[in-house]
C-alpha cells in the first residue's frame, strides 16, 4: 500500500476500512471492541485523550456507549481528521469531542490534564514506546489510567520473513514492539497495575471473516468507491497477515496501566 497525497490514511483507504469495520472505524471490531478495551473501567464524566483518533468512530463510542465527559482526539493527518469531524458532527457530539492535529513528538498538553489516555490500534505508528509512555504518564492525572489496544509483535528482534512481507504490504510505518518492551516502557515511566492481554485468538478468527467479506459483497461494494485494484491490494494484505497471526508473531493486544495517586 502506498501513500496518496502525502498521507498514509488517504480517502480511499478510509473508505475501504469503513466499508469493512463501520462508519468512523479504521481498525477491527468497531464499537464492540472499544467496549472490550474499556471493560471494567468507569468512564462516566471523565476527560479522555484519544491518541490516534482516526475517523472518529471510537470517540463517538466513548461518549455514546460509555458516558465519557469530553474526548480530545489527536491525529497527524488532515484527511482522517476531516472525516472524524464529519462523523462526530453527524452524531451530534461536536460539543463533547474535539479533534486536534498534532506533530509527532511530545504531547501538546500540560501535566495532569486527563483522567484517561486511550488509544486503539494507533500507537503501532509510534516507534519509541519509552518516550510515548513518559508522555502519557505526564499528561495523566494522579490515579489516571492508560487504556489501549495495539498491534504488537510477539518477540524482540528482527521479524520473520513472513512478518516482514506483511509489514511491507501494509505500508503504514509500523513500529511494532513486543509485550516485554511495552511492559518495560510502562514500568520505567512509573506506571503500576499493568496488564497485557493478548487478543491474537480473537483476531485470528476475525481476520478470516474479514477476508471472506473482502472477497464477497463487502469488497464488491467497496470497489465501487475505491476501485477493484485497491480492494485486491487489501485482499493481498489480509492473505499475508493471517499466517503471521496463526504463528502468534502478529499479536493484537490490550494494555492497561495506572498512574499512582
Amino acid at each position: 500500500m502506498e501513500a496518496e497525497g502525502g498521507e498514509l490514511y488517504h480517502r480511499r483507504l478510509i473508505d475501504m476500512l469503513e466499508a469493512l469495520w463501520g462508519t468512523g472505524f479504521l481498525s477491527p471490531g468497531g464499537p464492540d471492541e472499544v467496549g472490550r478495551v474499556v471493560a471494567g473501567m468507569h468512564l462516566g464524566g471523565k476527560a479522555i485523550l484519544d491518541i490516534g483518533c482516526g475517523a472518529g468512530g471510537i470517540d463517538v463510542a466513548l461518549i455514546s456507549n460509555h458516558g465519557a465527559g469530553y474526548v480530545t482526539g489527536i491525529d497527524v493527518e488532515d484527511t482522517v481528521l476531516t472525516r472524524a469531524r464529519e462523523v462526530i458532527s453527524d452524531a451530534g457530539l461536536s460539543d463533547r469531542i474535539g479533534c486536534l492535529k498534532v506533530v509527532p513528538g511530545p504531547l501538546p498538553f500540560p501535566p495532569s490534564t486527563f483522567d484517561i489516555v486511550f488509544s486503539k490500534d494507533s500507537i503501532v505508528h509510534i516507534p519509541d514506546k519509552h518516550a510515548l509512555m513518559r508522555e502519557v504518564f505526564r499528561v495523566l492525572r494522579p490515579g489516571g489510567w492508560f487504556i489501549a489496544s495495539d498491534w504488537l509483535i510477539g518477540h524482540d528482534g528482527a521479524p520473520s520473513a513472513e512478518m516482514a512481507a506483511y509489514i511491507a504490504a501494509e505500508g503504514l510505518d509500523f513500529g511494532m514492539a513486543s509485550p516485554g518492551r511495552y511492559r518495560e516502557a510502562m514500568v520505567e515511566a512509573g506506571f503500576t497495575d499493568i496488564t497485557i492481554t493478548s487478543r491474537n485468538p480473537w483476531y485470528r478468527d476475525t481476520a478470516r471473516s474479514e477476508l471472506d467479506r473482502l472477497k464477497g459483497p463487502v469488497g464488491q461494494a467497496a470497489a465501487k468507491l475505491v476501485g477493484q485494484d485497491f480492494v485486491d491490494d487489501n485482499i493481498g494484505i489480509w492473505q499475508r497477515m493471517i499466517p503471521v497471526l496463526d504463528t502468534g508473531e502478529h499479536c493484537p493486544t490490550h494494555l492497561k496501566a495506572r498512574k499512582p495517586q
